[in-house]
C-alpha cells in the first residue's frame, strides 16, 4: 500500500473509554465510532476503509459488499463469529483476532461468581448492613449454610487456555477436577476426561469455557439440569446460548441445582423478557453484564494485541489470522 491506510474503528467503546486507542494513529488515518450494530451502519462507515476494527458488528456480505478496499478485519475479541469467513475468503479479506488476553480475568471472575454463591455473600452482607448483626447477642451468624471448595468436584467444559487456568486454580483450592470435551478431540491428559452424563452427575461446580457451536448450543438444558446435583453451582462465562436460559430459570425454581452465576446470556444486553430477569435472589442467581473479560489490564492487552496484528499486516506478515486466503 503506497499510502497511509484508512483504519475504521467501529466499536471504540467496546474496550472502554478509559483505555486509549490513540496508538492506531501511528499506523494510518483513523476514524472512530463509539458503537456500530447494524449492517447498514457498517456499510456506510466502512465504504472507504482499508482496515476495519470491530467486535460484535456484523462483518458479512450485506455489510461489506460496498466496501471494496477492505483487506483486513481485526476483532477486539477472541471470538470472530461476527465475521462471514467464506465471504471474506472470497474477497481476499484477512480476519485477525486476539488470543489469551483475558484468560487471567475470566478465570478470576469464574471463582468470583462461584465463591459469592457458595458462601452466600449476598445474604451475609445484607444481614450486616440491615442492622440485624448489630442487634444479635453473639459474635457469629450462620443463617444460611455455606460450604468449602476443598474436596469438591469441579467440572469443566472447554479445556482451552481459560479452562486450563480454571482447572489449576480449582486444584489449588483442593478440588478434584474433571472435564468434558464436546468435540471429543481434547488432548489434555492432566485431568480425567469424562462423558457428559458423568460430568453432570459428579460436578459440585460446573464451569463452562467452550466456544459456541452447533454442538455446544443448549449444552445445559432442562434434561442436563435434572442430571446435576441439587447442591451444584453452575457458572457460564463462555457464550450465552450454551445455557438455555428458560430451562435454567425453570431448573432454579424447581431446585434442580442450588445456584448459577452467569456473565453471558442468550441475548445481550439482557432482555426483560428473559425469565431469568425475574429471579432477584442473589444467593441463587448472580448475573454480571458480560464483563468477565474486561479488567483494565485485559482491555489494554486487547488493544495492544490488535495494534500488533495491524502492524504485522502492514509489514506483509500474518499474525493471529483465523482464515485461509
Amino acid at each position: 500500500m503506497d499510502r497511509m491506510p484508512n483504519i475504521v474503528i467501529l466499536e471504540r467503546n467496546s474496550v472502554g473509554t478509559d483505555v486509549s486507542v490513540e496508538c492506531f494513529e501511528k499506523l494510518g488515518k483513523v476514524t472512530t465510532y463509539p458503537n456500530t450494530t447494524t449492517a447498514e451502519e457498517v456499510r456506510e462507515r466502512t465504504k472507504d476503509a482499508d482496515i476495519v476494527i470491530a467486535n460484535k458488528a456484523p462483518m458479512r456480505e450485506a455489510a461489506l459488499q460496498a466496501s471494496p478496499n477492505v483487506r483486513l478485519i481485526c476483532d477486539f475479541a477472541t471470538g470472530y463469529d461476527n465475521c462471514d469467513l467464506p465471504y471474506c475468503n472470497s474477497r481476499g479479506i484477512k480476519v485477525a483476532n486476539v488470543v489469551n488476553y483475558s484468560t487471567a480475568m475470566v478465570a478470576q471472575h469464574t471463582f468470583t461468581l462461584a465463591l459469592a454463591l457458595v458462601q452466600k455473600l449476598a445474604y451475609y452482607d445484607s444481614y450486616v448492613k440491615s442492622g440485624a448483626y448489630s442487634a444479635q447477642d453473639r459474635f457469629s451468624h450462620f443463617g444460611l449454610p455455606f460450604t468449602e471448595l476443598e474436596g469438591k468436584t469441579w467440572g469443566i467444559v472447554g479445556m482451552g487456555n481459560i479452562g486450563k487456568r480454571v482447572a489449576k486454580i480449582a486444584a489449588a483450592f483442593g478440588c478434584h477436577v474433571i472435564f468434558h470435551s464436546i468435540t471429543g478431540k481434547s488432548t489434555v491428559t492432566e485431568y480425567p476426561q469424562v462423558d457428559k452424563d458423568t460430568l453432570l452427575a459428579e460436578s459440585d461446580f460446573l464451569s463452562l469455557h467452550c466456544p459456541l457451536s452447533k454442538l455446544s448450543r443448549d449444552f445445559i438444558d432442562r434434561e442436563a439440569l435434572r442430571k446435576m446435583k441439587k447442591t451444584a453451582v453452575l457458572i457460564n462465562v463462555a457464550r450465552g446460548p450454551v445455557v438455555n436460559n428458560a430451562d435454567l430459570y425453570e431448573g432454579l425454581i424447581a431446585g434442580e441445582i442450588m445456584a448459577a452465576g452467569l456473565d453471558v446470556l442468550e441475548k445481550e444486553p439482557m432482555e426483560l423478557t428473559n425469565p431469568l430477569s425475574k429471579l432477584k435472589d442473589s444467593n441463587q442467581l448472580i448475573i454480571t453484564p458480560h464483563l468477565a473479560w474486561g479488567s483494565v489490564e485485559a482491555r489494554t492487552r486487547c488493544v495492544e494485541e490488535t495494534y500488533k496484528n495491524i502492524e504485522a499486516y502492514l509489514r506483509g506478515e500474518d499474525r493471529n489470522i483465523v482464515n485461509s486466503i
